[in-house]
């Protein structure tokens, strides 16, 4: 059996496979900031204020209509991945929990029976630009945990496990292991009703950076229903599995095999996303993900009725002081200060 199965351009978002059921990548030039860590009112002419996705001057507002980003809205059913690499997100939520992380931080939310929150990227910098990198990725729950109690997890940049790896030419690979095992690093404890933390579910996520003329075998996974996508997002030219790839790609891959790559000769960068699926119905509309439109309707009412515990900040879209660092409020308390 071969092991790279597919090849199909990288679409917006980008395609995925159960259990993941939505993966975009935001990678945003935003200019220097002002007193509001906004830009400038003036940049702001020509967009779809509310709804700019346009990219326009190399950026978007996104939803939002002074700090770019995304203000409050709710979610059921499934779980958010946010793996920033570049730049701050400052995050609040209907469970009183908030933080600001970024520079390789991942925040993951399980929004199980419902959540409100809002995830807002202030421009800090006031005499330089603000890029701001990240994936976000949407991970279902199984029916068994689709109303588990929201659930606020921090993975710090600092804890989370890397590879090195030399090959015989001397050139390097780099793997960010944000969940699953590999080789013999285990990413960070997931949430506790997700799918992740199966013992079975062979969930991983990892980012890959191959410098250039480096080769590097990514090995198999558990099991033969394991699924595995690889998306090529940065680089020129990159064989996989002997096969020539373009940048800008998605590769499904028989997950049971090594999966070898060697690049060429610029820097390239691939997110690989696997497990085993969890084979049930998927409901979904706008943030609910559930099992039945029955399930959905219900969703809609819920959120009519409760707001999910109401919206305890002041405005939908809060930021945090400039000068504030790295760090989380938890909903019990619990403060995590990270600078």
């Amino acid at each position: 059996m071969k092991t790279l199965l597919s090849i199909a351009p990288l679409g917006f978002p980008w395609q995925t496979m159960d259990p993941f059921l939505f993966c975009v990548h935001h990678n945003d030039a935003y200019p220097a900031g002002n007193a509001q860590m906004a830009p400038d009112p003036a940049l702001l002419a020509g967009r779809n204020i509310g709804q700019d996705f346009a990219g326009q001057d190399g950026w978007s507002m996104y939803h939002g209509d002074t700090v770019p980003g995304f203000p409050s809205h709710p979610h059921r059913g499934f779980e958010t991945v946010t793996i920033v690499r570049n730049g701050r997100i400052d995050h609040s939520d209907s469970l009183g929990a908030t933080a600001r992380f970024g520079g390789g931080d991942v925040q993951w939310l399980t929004a199980g029976k419902g959540i409100v929150h809002c995830e807002m990227f202030p421009l800090l910098h006031t005499d330089a630009p603000n890029s701001t990198e990240l994936f976000q990725i949407w991970v279902n729950l199984p029916a068994k945990n689709k109303m588990a109690e929201p659930h606020f997890t921090m993975f710090w940049h600092e804890d989370i496990p890397r590879i090195t790896a030399t090959d015989a030419q001397g050139n390097t690979t780099q793997v960010v292991c944000i969940a699953g095992k590999l080789h013999d690093k285990q990413g960070l404890p997931p949430p506790p009703d997700s799918w992740a933390s199966e013992p079975d579910s062979d969930l991983g996520i990892y980012t890959i950076q191959l410098s250039p003329g480096a080769q590097w075998t990514l090995p198999a996974a558990q099991s033969a229903d394991t699924r595995r996508v690889l998306y090529f997002f940065k680089g020129g030219a990159l064989q996989v599995a002997g096969e020539d790839v373009p940048v800008k790609s998605v590769m499904v891959v028989q997950a049971d095999h090594d999966c070898t790559l060697v690049n060429g000769d610029a820097e390239s960068e691939l997110l690989v996303l696997q497990a085993r699926p969890i084979g049930e119905p998927v409901a979904q509309y706008g943030p609910f993900v559930m099992n039945t439109q029955a399930e959905i309707h219900q969703a809609f009412a819920d959120y009519r009725r409760t707001e999910f515990g109401g919206w305890p900040w002041g405005a939908n879209d809060p930021v945090h002081p400039r000068d504030k660092g790295r760090f989380a409020k938890h909903a019990d308390g619990k403060v995590e200060e990270r600078g």
